[in-house]
């Protein structure tokens, strides 16, 4: 039998897979509340066509919003540092090809996607952050604009979210998931359960990236910043197609369940770091 690994190495691995339990949780509820919004915005309940950031704007109206803003703030953060641990550590064991190198580019992008979340959790705590997030990624897609190179830049960000987005669909129809979860914790009634939700959430946030990225690319080569789009923005987008509301209400139950797919995460994924 191997030896256990020293104290203190043995604290910093479970403290970094706590990190991880409680990132999923955050992110698994805002991905519930940008679902739950746009279920009811597509069955005309109310709600609407909400970004990550709109949905933590509904949520600080709520009782105890402060309390909630905080914890989810905290939460985000900690994803943020388990995703760059990811990139920097090699945890998923990728390797450092193309392939291993562009997944770990993606882990790094994902951290700093969270942990701007995270800012602004902090900045609606302190009634800073004003501006919406259609319009906060239009303008962070002209600034890049302004700068030599930044047409490119925009334009291989858009590349990236595509990729990202294959990556989703891939990870669906191939089950790569499963790798990543102590089986043995599961029932086999939990286990189809968790593929049906954990499958249908990877898909609509692969498609939902692909629009993303395909209206960064759009922009970079109109070299027009008001092409670009966020995650609202691309919701919009599916809600003006023919039989829209149909379409936003799949890919919203979509994204919806991939808020369930990271609370299942919390409970079931390999957060071992070697």
């Amino acid at each position: 039998m191997a030896a256990p690994p020293p104290y203190p190495k043995r604290r910093l691995k479970q403290g970094l897979a706590l990190a991880a339990r409680v990132g999923y949780v955050a992110k698994g509820i805002v991905y519930l509340l940008v679902g739950g919004l746009a279920v009811l915005a597509a069955t005309g309940l109310g709600g609407g066509h909400a970004g990550t950031k709109e949905a933590l704007n509904q949520l600080v109206h709520q009782p105890f919003g402060d309390t909630m803003l905080g914890l989810l703030g905290a939460g985000l953060f900690a994803y943020a540092l388990w995703r760059l641990l990811q990139a920097l550590l090699d945890t998923e064991e990728v390797g450092r090809g193309p392939k291993g190198l562009v997944t770990r580019l993606g882990f790094t992008i994902s951290s700093l996607i969270h942990a701007s979340l995270g800012v602004y959790c902090l900045d609606l705590l302190r009634n800073a952050a004003m501006s919406s997030g259609e319009a906060e990624t239009q303008d962070r897609t002209a600034l890049l604009m302004s700068h030599q190179g930044g047409v490119i830049l925009v334009f291989a960000v858009g590349l990236v979210f595509l990729g990202i987005g294959l990556r989703q669909l891939w990870r669906a129809f191939a089950r790569t998931y499963l790798d990543n979860w102590h089986h043995r914790q599961m029932s086999s009634g939990q286990r189809r359960l968790f593929e049906g939700i954990t499958r249908w959430g990877l898909s609509a946030r692969g498609v939902v990236f692909l629009i993303i990225g395909l209206f960064l690319c759009i922009a970079a080569w109109r070299t027009d910043p008001s092409q670009a789009q966020g995650l609202g923005g691309a919701l919009t987008v599916l809600a003006a197609q023919p039989f829209g509301p149909w379409l936003l209400g799949a890919v919203a139950l979509g994204l919806f369940g991939y808020g369930l797919y990271c609370l299942i995460n919390a409970g079931f994924r390999d957060t071992s770091v070697d």
